[in-house]
């Protein structure tokens, strides 16, 4: 993919200050904290991320992983750990909050009663799945997915189909809105979709965004986390993948849209 439409670049910089921005801004993280010891160096991480100009933060899901983190307590700690953000804050479900627990059903309820409200003005799919949202920015629809790690919990196939179900029809309304409107199109979920399995839970939703690739070149990025490795590649052409660092790692990576180009800075760690 050429460079023209979307400008994604990474400055070799790690946990510096930045020059003010004066277009958008915005932080993304994921598959944090899974220790004690990553709650400490997530709580620096944000005390960084507070001292820049953002105007939004998302992280894509998995804030722990065990048993511990399939609880209440859990949950409402990385929610007061999240508010010590000074900046809006999107979260998304990941499968170590609700597919990898033995109660999925009442802990993806669960998590939605803890963090479906975000503080950023979004739209919101009509129904259940109130973490599925979009919002517009500089010329960008962000939108998010709840597609899951674990190969997108295929192994229980009604409740995978019905939320695939609404996955489709809300990646579908919005590509046609930011189509409609000339937007670029940027998703967030938690899986990473190129891992493959024998039952392959997202065979389909890679066919659905190598079609969007064709109709919508460099108009289209994908941001997830799950295998936790950094990634900035094309692994469908027209389709920018940036995938976070995760677990043992702690870091963020800020966005932003300069010049009508959005670009990615380096990870910054703790």
């Amino acid at each position: 993919m050429g460079k023209r439409g979307l400008a994604l670049f990474f400055a070799l910089v790690c946990g510096c200050a930045h020059e003010p921005a004066t277009g958008l801004a915005f932080g993304v993280l994921g598959d944090t904290p899974y220790t004690d010891s990553e709650v400490h160096r997530l709580d620096a991480l944000i005390d960084d991320m507070n001292r820049e100009r953002l105007d939004f933060v998302v992280h894509v899901g998995d804030i722990g992983a065990g048993a511990r983190d399939c609880t209440d307590a859990w949950l409402e700690a990385r929610k007061a750990q999240f508010a010590r953000l000074r900046h809006r804050f999107v979260l998304i479900p990941g499968d170590n909050e609700w597919v990898d627990c033995k109660d999925q059903i009442g802990r993806l309820d669960a998590w939605r009663a803890v963090f479906c409200q975000p503080a950023l003005p979004v739209e919101v799919q009509p129904g259940e799945y109130c973490e599925h949202m979009r919002w517009e920015a500089s010329g960008i629809l962000f939108v998010t997915l709840n597609v899951q790690g674990s190969n997108n919990n295929v192994r229980h196939g009604a409740e995978f189909a019905k939320r695939m179900a609404a996955v489709y029809d809300w990646l579908d309304d919005s590509a046609a809105l930011a189509e409609k409107r000339r937007l670029m199109l940027l998703l967030f979920m938690q899986a990473d979709p190129f891992i493959t399995l024998p039952h392959d839970g997202f065979a389909e939703l890679r066919d659905r965004l190598a079609r969007l690739g064709n109709r919508m070149p460099e108009r289209v990025v994908l941001v997830h986390g799950d295998s936790h490795f950094y990634h900035d590649d094309e692994p469908i052409p027209g389709v920018r993948r940036l995938e976070v660092w995760g677990s043992p790692i702690v870091s963020w990576v800020r966005g932003g849209v300069e010049a009508g180009e959005l670009a990615f800075s380096a990870p910054h760690y703790r």
